[in-house]
C-alpha cells in the first residue's frame, strides 16, 4: 500500500495524522493541505469502520491509534456508527478552497459527510 510520508519522520507523521484525525472526528469538518486530507481520510474511514464494528477489539485499536482519548472514541462508537450505519464508505467529502499564503500549498476542506 502506497503512502504519502509528508516530508516528516515517522513518528512525527503518526502524530500529525492522529491530530488531524481527531480533529476531523470532533469538529466535522477542517482545513489543511490536500496531501494531508488525502492520507487522514483513509484514518477517519478505518475509525468509523471500527465503530460499526463496535466490538472491544475496535475499540481498543482505535483508541490506541487516537492517544487514548475518551471523547472522541465515544463520538465514533456511538454518534458516528449510528450516523453511517448503512453506508459501506465514503465517509469525507474533500473540497478544493484556496491555495495558501506564502507557500502555495493548495487548501482543501475535509468534512465528515
Amino acid at each position: 500500500m502506497a503512502y504519502r510520508k509528508l516530508g516528516r519522520r515517522s513518528q512525527i507523521r503518526k502524530s500529525i495524522l492522529s491530530g488531524l484525525t481527531k480533529e476531523l472526528i470532533m469538529h466535522e469538518s477542517i482545513i489543511t493541505t490536500e496531501a494531508r486530507a488525502k492520507e487522514v481520510r483513509k484514518f477517519v474511514d478505518k475509525m468509523v469502520t471500527y465503530g460499526k464494528k463496535g466490538c472491544l477489539v475496535s475499540r481498543r485499536k482505535a483508541l490506541a491509534f487516537l492517544s487514548n482519548d475518551n471523547s472522541v472514541v465515544k463520538k465514533v462508537f456511538e454518534d458516528l456508527a449510528e450516523r453511517y450505519k448503512n453506508r459501506d464508505g465514503g465517509y469525507t467529502r474533500i473540497i478544493k478552497i484556496t491555495e495558501r499564503r506564502g507557500d502555495d500549498a493548495l487548501q482543501v476542506k475535509i468534512e465528515l459527510v
